[in-house]
């Protein structure tokens, strides 16, 4: 049936929505330090942008210590004012080999402007998982205007919509939650 290709397509695009944010959400930086804060940063590599990891590996050795180890160790100086440029909050430390970013912790107040721009972050998400319902919902009006499908069966899709919207709302409450709670412990 149609509809069913529309909630298939709908139900897609939502899990795409919620992998969009965890993937947003690991370059926010918590307790734990993770490779993904530098890995996106662009730098300037033999004429052209690259990002960090596609020239270099990017490593955790512990808790608060980043390490960037280009395979060129020619391009050291680049890496290093690119990070800079990306205003991260963390100052490069070049030993000749390799990068190191020490990660402070920080601040009670800083901690709570990230539970805030994530809260401003998973709304823009739950946004783009009712967007998304609001279209499943226009093609099954559309659906019952072209008389494929009945009244009654367009307000059971209506609800199924509804329901599956809710569980990925829930979805990304949760997740949003976890995160929250995450940087509140740091």
């Amino acid at each position: 049936m149609q509809a069913q290709s529309f909630f298939s397509a709908s139900e897609e695009s939502m899990k795409k929505t919620i992998d969009r944010l965890k993937s947003e959400l690991t370059s926010i930086r918590t307790g734990k330090v993770s490779g993904a804060v530098v890995e996106g940063i662009k730098v300037e590599s033999y004429g052209s942008l690259a990002p960090i990891n596609q020239i270099a590996s990017v490593s955790v050795p512990d808790a608060r210590t980043i390490e960037i180890r280009p395979w060129d160790v020619s391009q050291l100086g680049a890496i290093e004012k690119a990070i800079q440029k990306a205003d991260i909050g963390m100052n490069p430390v070049n030993d000749g080999k390799l990068i190191r970013i020490v990660v402070p912790p920080p601040t009670e107040e800083r901690r709570k402007e990230i539970a805030k721009s994530i809260g401003r972050m998973a709304e823009d998400f739950r946004v783009a998982v009712r967007n998304e319902r609001r279209v499943l919902v226009e093609n099954i009006k559309k659906l019952e205007k072209d008389k494929v499908i009945t009244e009654d069966d367009k307000k059971k899709f209506e609800a199924v919509a509804q329901k599956i919207t809710d569980g990925y709302i829930k979805t990304i409450d949760e997740i949003v939650v976890a995160k929250e709670k995450e940087v509140m412990q740091m």
